[in-house]
């Protein structure tokens, strides 16, 4: 009896550390990264897995779209930096005035939040973001365990989910097996309204002050709840484009203040040197600027964060 416990204890041990075991996004779905979109329902079940499996992850639904598909994020950080994670939210949102209560930390890790495909048919940004969801899970990296000792990252995998799902299924039905650069073609040229808008035809990336639409409501209560230090806005761009990031371009709003510039100056001058190190083509300061106040790197700013577009 004793000996078939303990045979019934291992084998318990042994199943439960292989469903532990971090799956990748192409063991998940079946395909090589980048050979296919990942649908989105399969991106939501992604999350699921990754979080139910890994301590240091949380994923937080914070809404639904007018299509009823789910809109969520996921808390990244240490597994010190987890355990607390209701009172590290909590010590920020007193320490800038978000919410009574004395500070009772004099250190408190940077609130990081990735904002990823706010038009759905960039739809490289939401593979890119489940790709960056399972790097982060891994904790045999010991550099990227001594980062996120400081820092909470958020990542909103999608703020688009009914524009990505109608691109993605487009694509599915039209694109080629073997991809084709002819502009021609027709995996080149949605029909009317494409995948950029939500439900509604609108345009999330106008929307983040004036909030008419559903999604951008339940996304703004979520990130004033945690008001990030620093906001990173992913985009896709054209075929005949080099990568952008910031600084922006002129004119910028008056009520975006220095600092906030100076911050840009050097994380851009500090990107550059990557990309140089590569031979990466990029440029900055030649669009998108910082006027308009409600785009996904204006309206972060204007509330008091160092919002940048890539």
């Amino acid at each position: 009896m004793q000996q078939r416990i303990f045979y019934f204890i291992l084998t318990f041990l042994f199943t439960n550390s292989i469903m532990a075991q971090t799956v990748s996004p192409e063991q998940f779905v079946g395909f090589a990264y980048g050979e296919k979109y990942m649908p989105y329902h399969k991106v939501v079940s992604y999350c699921q897995s990754i979080a139910n499996t890994t301590e240091h992850i949380q994923l937080k639904k914070y809404g639904e779209t007018t299509e009823g598909r789910e809109l969520l994020y996921l808390v990244v950080s240490s597994d010190e930096n987890m355990k607390q994670i209701d009172e590290i939210q909590k010590q920020h949102r007193v320490r800038i005035g978000m919410q009574d209560g004395e500070s009772t930390s004099d250190s408190l890790p940077a609130i990081v939040w990735l904002s990823y495909n706010v038009h759905g048919n960039e739809a490289s940004g939401t593979q890119t973001a489940v790709q960056l969801l399972y790097l982060l899970a891994n904790k045999t990296n010991a550099d990227l365990n001594s980062y996120l000792k400081n820092t909470v990252v958020i990542i909103d995998p999608c703020l688009n989910p009914d524009g990505y799902a109608r691109y993605t299924d487009w694509y599915a039905r039209v694109g080629n097996r073997i991809p084709n650069p002819d502009l021609e073609t027709i995996g080149h040229n949605e029909p009317w309204p494409g995948g950029r808008t939500n439900h509604y035809s609108f345009d999330l990336n106008r929307d983040w002050a004036w909030l008419t639409q559903i999604e951008s409501q339940q996304r703004i209560s979520a990130y004033l709840s945690w008001m990030p230090q620093i906001h990173a806005d992913f985009h896709e761009m054209w075929h005949n484009s080099s990568y952008y990031f910031a600084p922006s371009i002129e004119p910028i709003h008056e009520y975006i203040l220095p600092w906030q510039r100076e911050v840009q100056l050097k994380m851009g001058k500090s990107h550059a040197q990557h990309f140089d190190q590569k031979k990466w083509l990029y440029y900055s300061r030649e669009t998108f600027d910082l006027l308009y106040p409600s785009y996904g790197d204006s309206y972060p700013s204007l509330s008091g964060a160092v919002g940048m577009t890539y």
